[in-house]
């Protein structure tokens, strides 16, 4: 079983930067891959990044490409957030992939073992 605590959220304006942090607990092979997925109000949750259980692979969604970063560093998975939009704003999740070895990124909810409680960012204009 694994744990998934974020932290890093909060308030900042259109154009600012804003970084993410996911500690993973209660499993530290690290063999799993880790995403981010946003819920806003009124919309389905949606994938942002994910990173593959070596760090070698990343998958961004178009909508953040260039702007977002995502990187771990054993069971930490952070979220660097840049050239930040109003409509980034969203509830932010942190969730593992269990499948051990994965090469490929998965980016349907699905496909993800366990989630965090989230972390509340908003972007004002």
């Amino acid at each position: 079983q694994v744990q998934l605590v974020e932290s890093g959220g909060g308030l900042v304006q259109a154009g600012g930067s804003l970084s993410l942090s996911c500690a993973a607990s209660g499993d530290t092979s690290n063999r799993y891959g880790l995403g981010w997925f946003r819920q806003a109000p009124g919309k389905e949750r949606e994938f942002v990044a994910g990173i593959s259980w070596s760090g070698g692979s990343t998958v961004y969604a178009d909508s953040v490409k260039g702007r977002f970063t995502i990187s771990r560093n054993k069971n930490t998975v952070t979220l660097q957030m840049n050239s930040l939009k109003p409509e980034d704003t969203a509830v932010y999740y942190c969730a593992a992939d269990l499948a051990p070895f994965r090469i490929v990124v998965v980016t349907t909810e699905d496909e993800y073992d366990y989630w965090g409680q989230g972390t509340q960012v908003t972007v004002s204009s």
